[in-house]
C-alpha cells in the first residue's frame, strides 16, 4: 500500500496516564511519566500513543469531567511537561493522539456555571434546559449511563438539565452554532502545539433528538442489567444529523496536514460504518470494538471479520481493537492462554489495531476491594459487576516495590503478581507474551501484506480459524486454535506450500506443505512460497 497515511500503516497504543507511570510520587501517572517510557514505546514497535484525558478536572469520572479544554490538570503536570513529552515523541517517530470529550463538560467549567446562573444567561443554551413533565418530573425517560435518570432538576430555575453520564457532566448542545465553533477551536488549539489527532469520546452521543421523545423500552432487559439497559437509545444516541456534525470536525481536522480522527462508536456494524461519512468525510477510523463482545470461536469470529469487511464503504480503512479502560482485560475475558492467539489475530488482520496498555504483558483484571472502588459506575450502581477499576490498576514495570510504577502509594493497588508479571521479567524470557508482541509487529512492519493485504477464509470449523493475507507481492497464512486441544492435520489448500514466520511459542520454523498441525492455543503464521 504505497500511499498509505501513517494511521493505516501504524499501530495505536493507549495509555491510560494515571496508571502508566508516575514521577513526582504521588501515586498517580503522570506527563513525565510517559515521556520517560517512550524508548519502550519505540522497542515494542508502535507508532502512535492515544493518551486519555488530561485536562482539568474534579476528576469525578476521571478526566471525561472537563473544567477546561485548554488546559492540563496539575495531576499530570504542565504544558513545559506537555510540550517536551511532544517534542521527544516526535523526535522518535511516535504520533501524540489525545481524548477530546465534546459531548460533556464538568458542571464546574465557567461554561456550565453560566448556563445554570439564569435562564436568560448567553450560555444558557450551551447546554441541553428543558422544563419538567406535566408531572413535575424529568421531561422523559431517558437513563444515565452511570445509573439513574439522565436528568436533574435545577431548583433555582425550575428547569431539568441532560447528562448522558453522571450528574456532574452535563451535556452540551451541539445545535448551537456557538458551541461547535468553540470547540473547533479547541481542537485548533491542541493541533497548533503538535497533537496528532484526536480520538472522540463517545462521538455517536453528540446529537440528540430535537423533539426528546421517550425512549423504547428494551424487550431483553433483565435482573441485573444496569439502568441504562431499561430502555433502548434510540433517540438519544446515534441521530441522523450526527454525521453533519462529526464532518465539521473532519473540516478542522483536514486543516491541518498528517492528523486523524478517531471516534469511539459502540453501535452494530451497519451503523458503525455510517461514521466514517459521506464520501469518507467523517471520522477517519470509526472504533471497531466488534473483537471485544465476540464469542471465541472460529465461526463467530470469521463471521464478523466478513461482516465488518463486506460493510465498509469503498475505500473505508478497517480497524480492531480487543481492549480499552472500559472493558475488562482480553487475558481476563478469555483466559491467558488464548490471549497470545488474540494477539496474533489483532497483528494480522487488515487494518489499524489499537493496543491498551499492559495487554502485551498479559496484565489481568485486578480485584478491588469495596472500600478501594475508585469508578462512580461501581459506585452508583454497585453489586453488578459494572466498576472499571480493575482493568486500569498501574502498569507492571519491574520486581521493584510497587512494580516500578511509584515510589508513592499507588491510586489502584497492583496485581498480586506484579513481580512476576512485568516488563523487566518478560524481557528475558524467550518465549514471554511481550516478546511475542514484540515479534509480531515487526513482523507487520516487516510484511505489508498483513496490514495492507486482502484478506481471505479458508477454515472456520469448530476451534480452527486459517486465513489467507494476501497482495500482488507476497501471501501470509495465518491459523489460529482457539481451543486447549491439539489440533492435527488441519487441511490446507491444494499446493501450499510454505514456512513458519513465527508461531505464538516462538518455537517453529518448519516447512509447511498441504497440512498443518497446531498445538493447543496455538496460532502460526505461514509465508506461502510464490507456487502455492
Amino acid at each position: 500500500m504505497a500511499q498509505a497515511q501513517w494511521w493505516q500503516r501504524g499501530i495505536f497504543y493507549q495509555v491510560y496516564p494515571r496508571s502508566f507511570q508516575d514521577t513526582n510520587d504521588d501515586g498517580i501517572g503522570d506527563l513525565d511519566g510517559i515521556r520517560v517510557r517512550l524508548d519502550y514505546l519505540v522497542g515494542l514497535g508502535i507508532d502512535a500513543v492515544w493518551i486519555s484525558p488530561i485536562f482539568p478536572s474534579p476528576m469525578a469520572d476521571f478526566g471525561y469531567d472537563v473544567a477546561d479544554y485548554r488546559g492540563i490538570d496539575p495531576m499530570f503536570g504542565d504544558f513545559s511537561a506537555f510540550d517536551r513529552l511532544i517534542e521527544e515523541a516526535h523526535a522518535r517517530r511516535l504520533k501524540i493522539v489525545l481524548d477530546f470529550v465534546p459531548n460533556h463538560t464538568s458542571d464546574q467549567h465557567p461554561w456550565f456555571v453560566e448556563s445554570r446562573a439564569s435562564r436568560d444567561n448567553p450560555r444558557r443554551d450551551w447546554y441541553i434546559w428543558r422544563d419538567p413533565a406535566p408531572d413535575g418530573g424529568p421531561p422523559n425517560n431517558w437513563m444515565s449511563n452511570f445509573g439513574g435518570p439522565a436528568w436533574t432538576h435545577d431548583p433555582a430555575s425550575g428547569q431539568y438539565y441532560y447528562h448522558a453520564f453522571l450528574t456532574q457532566q452535563p451535556d452540551l448542545n451541539w445545535r448551537n452554532p456557538q458551541v461547535r465553533a468553540a470547540m473547533h477551536d479547541v481542537l485548533r488549539f491542541w493541533m497548533a502545539r503538535g497533537v496528532d489527532g484526536f480520538r472522540v469520546d463517545v462521538i455517536w452521543h453528540l446529537m440528540k433528538d430535537a423533539d426528546f421523545r421517550d425512549n423504547p423500552p428494551n424487550p431483553e432487559y433483565g435482573p441485573g442489567d444496569p439502568d441504562i439497559r431499561r430502555f433502548l437509545q434510540t433517540h438519544s444516541t446515534d441521530q441522523p444529523d450526527v454525521h453533519s456534525i462529526i464532518a465539521e470536525l473532519r473540516g478542522v481536522i483536514d486543516e491541518y496536514d498528517d492528523r486523524v480522527l478517531i471516534g469511539e462508536i459502540y453501535l452494530p456494524i451497519d451503523r458503525l460504518v455510517t461514521y466514517y461519512g459521506e464520501n469518507l468525510g467523517g471520522a477517519h477510523l470509526p472504533f471497531n470494538f466488534q473483537l471485544i463482545h465476540a464469542g471465541w470461536s472460529a465461526p463467530r469470529l470469521a463471521e464478523l471479520i466478513a461482516e465488518y469487511d463486506a460493510a465498509l464503504p469503498e475505500g473505508g480503512w478497517p480497524n480492531w481493537v480487543l481492549g480499552n479502560h472500559d472493558q475488562s482485560r482480553i487475558a481476563s475475558r478469555i483466559g491467558a492462554r488464548r490471549s497470545r492467539v488474540a494477539a496474533m489475530l489483532l497483528l494480522t488482520l487488515r487494518g489499524t489495531p489499537t493496543m491498551y496498555y499492559g495487554d502485551e504483558i498479559g496484565m489481568e483484571n485486578v480485584p478491588i476491594a469495596t472500600e478501594d472502588a475508585q469508578d462512580p459506575w461501581e459506585k452508583n450502581e454497585p453489586g453488578l459487576g459494572l466498576g472499571r477499576d480493575p482493568q486500569r490498576t498501574p502498569m507492571q514495570w519491574d520486581t521493584s516495590p510497587n512494580a516500578g510504577f511509584t515510589n508513592g502509594r499507588p491510586w489502584l493497588p497492583l496485581a498480586a503478581d506484579s513481580a512476576t508479571r512485568n516488563v523487566a521479567v518478560q524481557l528475558e524470557q524467550p518465549a514471554s507474551l511481550l516478546g511475542l508482541y514484540r515479534e509480531l509487529i515487526a513482523l507487520r512492519r516487516a510484511h505489508p501484506v498483513l496490514h495492507a493485504g486482502t484478506y481471505r477464509k479458508i477454515t472456520a470449523l469448530g476451534d480452527v480459524l486459517v486465513f489467507l493475507r494476501e497482495s500482488a507481492e507476497e501471501c501470509v497464512l495465518v491459523a489460529l486454535n482457539l481451543a486447549g486441544t491439539a489440533q492435527d492435520e488441519i487441511p490446507l489448500p491444494p499446493g501450499t506450500y510454505g514456512r513458519v514466520l513465527l508461531s505464538t511459542g516462538r518455537d517453529r520454523e518448519e516447512r509447511v506443505e498441504g497440512h498443518l498441525s497446531l498445538r493447543p492455543h496455538e496460532g502460526v503464521i505461514v509465508a506461502l512460497d510464490a507456487r502455492s
